[in-house]
């Protein structure tokens, strides 16, 4: 059941299910964006560069995140608009074959009206080594119970 604005409180936090990261995402997020840089797509190559494999797109892993997000059910039903992401950052490389999973943390809420608020949260994606490899802050509009 999705939460309102009212239901989020600061420090809570929320951590999602683990997703590997197969070929497959790799090879379709490629053909879906057009990036066919090789650092993701050639094997042969990438055992010569510096992470001595490929790696998954970053934006791939972003939006990996959003699909482990929406899992949580936190605000499927009551979110108004996506607001934004700042700060964010890749932190370490993610590897086919890698699983990762998010934590968010509730940072700021800041009611705007009576049929709305913004919820600020920071979110950390990490593999199954607890390395972090994505950080960003995103802030949504959620529904207010309207009471």
């Amino acid at each position: 059941m999705s939460l309102y604005f009212e239901d989020f409180q600061v420090d809570q936090t929320f951590q999602s299910r683990g997703r590997t990261v197969t070929e497959t995402d790799v090879v379709m997020f490629a053909g879906l964006s057009g990036d066919h840089i090789e650092l993701h797509t050639n094997a042969e190559l990438s055992k010569d560069e510096m992470f001595g494999q490929r790696i998954a797109h970053g934006t791939l892993i972003l939006a990996i995140s959003t699909g482990l997000t929406a899992d949580l059910n936190l605000y499927n039903d009551t979110v108004v608009a996506f607001y934004g992401i700042d700060r964010l950052r890749f932190t370490k490389p993610t590897f086919i074959g890698d699983t990762v999973r998010l934590t968010k943390r509730v940072a700021a809420t800041e009611k705007k009206d009576d049929k709305r608020g913004l919820v600020s949260f920071e979110t950390k994606v990490s593999n199954q080594r607890n390395e972090t490899i994505l950080v960003y802050n995103d802030k949504l509009l959620i529904k207010t119970r309207g009471e």
